[in-house]
């Protein structure tokens, strides 16, 4: 999701972000004992997994998530603006959970906490996911 407000903003928006994922990562992690894999998390609430994380705990974690971006996006007074249309997300949303059971992990997973901690498969993984958007982003580039 874009945002049209503040566009000069942009590059510090993400960073922010980015410090924000690593603090939420390092504090599951140094909190919970888990690793802030948002796939692992995912299967957890919705079943398809079972680990010693709670359903509930699962469900709660994946609640902030969408609700944490819209709490900060108020206060600032960022509005989004739609890029693709509701059912193309909704088949995107399938593929990318279809390939994070393939590659057994998510992009949180795999490249935030996997790599900091010198996991070699995630290592790997971050590789792969790197490489694949960028042949992406090259072949789309190529067709438009």
């Amino acid at each position: 999701m874009t945002f049209t407000a503040f566009p000069y903003a942009q590059p510090l928006h993400g960073l922010a972000g980015g410090i924000l994922i690593g603090l939420a990562a390092a504090m599951m992690l140094l909190g919970a004992g888990r690793i802030a894999g948002v796939s692992g998390i995912t299967a957890r609430a919705t079943g398809l997994s079972r680990g010693d994380m709670s359903r509930s705990s699962a469900l709660g974690f994946l609640a902030g998530l969408p609700l944490g971006a819209i709490i900060v996006a108020q206060m600032l007074g960022l509005i989004p603006s739609e890029f693709a249309p509701w059912p193309l997300l909704v088949v995107a949303g399938l593929l990318v959970g279809f390939g994070t059971r393939m590659g057994s992990g998510c992009t949180s997973g795999h490249g935030v906490c996997g790599v900091s901690r010198l996991s070699q498969r995630s290592m790997l993984a971050t590789a792969t996911f790197i490489a694949a958007g960028v042949a992406t982003v090259t072949v789309i580039g190529a067709l438009s």
